[in-house]
C-alpha cells in the first residue's frame, strides 16, 4: 500500500509549496510514495499530464492523498468519475483539509456532500460572474484590448495611405502590424 499525492496549482504565478509540504508530512514521499505536481486549471481535466499519470500508477490498496477537493475537479460529475474509478480499483482517497477518507463510510458521505456544495458554489460563482460582467456593460463599460490608434490617428493614417505613403512604413510611425494597418485602412489586401 502506497500513499500517492497529487498536488496542482491554477496558475504558473502560484506556488506547490504549501500543499506539497502538507503532502510529504502525511507520509506521501515514505516508502514507495510519490507526489505529482502540475500547475494546470482544472477546467482542462484533459490537459492534466500529472493527474492522468498520478491515477495510472495508483493501485489496489494505494490512497490517492490530496489537500482539498477542488485540487482534483471542477464539477461534482469529474469528482464522482475518479472516484467511481478509484473505488472499482480499490483505491482509498484521502482529504487532507476536509479530513475525507472514502476507506470509512462517514468519509464516502462527507466526500459526496462536499462534492456537490463545491458543484454549487462554482455554479454561484459563475453566475455573480455572469451578472457583474452584464451590470458593467449597462454602465458603458468595454471589455478586451483597448483600439490601438484614436480616430484622429486613424485619420491620419488613411490620408497618409492615400497620399502615397508605403504600408511598411506606416507600421514603423505607428508601431502597427500589417494586418492592423489594412484592417483600419479598411481593406483586406494584404499584398
Amino acid at each position: 500500500m502506497a500513499l500517492i499525492g497529487y498536488a496542482r496549482v491554477s496558475s504558473t504565478g502560484q506556488s506547490l509549496d504549501v500543499q506539497v509540504d502538507k503532502l510529504t508530512e502525511y507520509g506521501c514521499k515514505n516508502g514507495d510514495g510519490k507526489i505529482y505536481q502540475e500547475k494546470k486549471s482544472a477546467s482542462k481535466a484533459d490537459n492534466r499530464t500529472e493527474l492522468n499519470s498520478c491515477l495510472e500508477h495508483l493501485r489496489e490498496g494505494d490512497s490517492l492523498v490530496i489537500t482539498k477537493l477542488d485540487r482534483l475537479a471542477r464539477s461534482t460529475y469529474d469528482l464522482t468519475k475518479i472516484a467511481e474509478d478509484l473505488e472499482q480499483r480499490n483505491i482509498d482517497l484521502v482529504v487532507l483539509d476536509q479530513s475525507i477518507d472514502t476507506s470509512t463510510p462517514t468519509g464516502k458521505l462527507l466526500f459526496n456532500m462536499l462534492g456537490s456544495i463545491a458543484e454549487f458554489e462554482n455554479a454561484i460563482r459563475k453566475e455573480r460572474q455572469t451578472d457583474g460582467i452584464a451590470k458593467a456593460k449597462e454602465l458603458g463599460i468595454k471589455f478586451g484590448a483597448k483600439p490601438k490608434l484614436t480616430q484622429e490617428q486613424i485619420i491620419e493614417l488613411k490620408t497618409k495611405r492615400k497620399s502615397g505613403a508605403m504600408v511598411k512604413d506606416l507600421m514603423d510611425e505607428y508601431g502597427l502590424g500589417k494586418t492592423t494597418v489594412y484592417r483600419l485602412l479598411g481593406t483586406t489586401d494584404l499584398g
